[in-house]
């Protein structure tokens, strides 16, 4: 035998090399479990920024929301008011064109523009439509 070989017995050589891959697979194992820890710790962290983000985006909806109903019912109110008026301005026509008969004066009786008969047809004015800086709360 050579000096640089121990004489080994075949069974405490598998016993070391039992022993080295316990240690190996105990490491491997406990690796594992960190990776599996960091990536648990890693989702629990995506998971709570998703729950902000997904707070942050339903109060701009509820924000966008209640603009939207607000707008709804000036809306609605100015469509009263567009009626309101055209209703007077035909009672304040029917009255010119009764005086106008009952005179025998000619009175020039303006007829109702069709945009207040249909406020939709509006023409676009070219004119900047003005907001206020807590319109849009975001």
């Amino acid at each position: 035998m050579s000096s640089k070989q121990q004489p080994t017995s075949p069974g405490s050589d598998m016993d070391e090399r039992k022993r080295k891959r316990k240690l190996s697979n105990r490491e491997s194992a406990r690796r594992s479990r960190m990776r599996k820890q960091q990536h648990l710790d890693e989702m629990i962290a995506q998971e709570t920024q998703i729950q902000e983000e997904n707070k942050k985006l339903r109060q701009m909806i509820d924000s966008a929301s209640q603009l939207y109903i607000n707008f709804a019912s000036d809306n609605n109110v100015l469509r009263a008011q567009v009626t309101e008026l055209t209703d007077r301005l035909r009672s304040l026509n029917s009255v010119l064109q009764i005086a106008s008969e009952v005179s025998g004066l000619a009175f020039d009786i303006p007829d109702i523009p069709d945009t207040l008969l249909e406020p939709w047809q509006l023409p676009c004015p070219i004119q900047p439509i003005a907001a206020s800086a807590d319109m849009f709360q975001y």
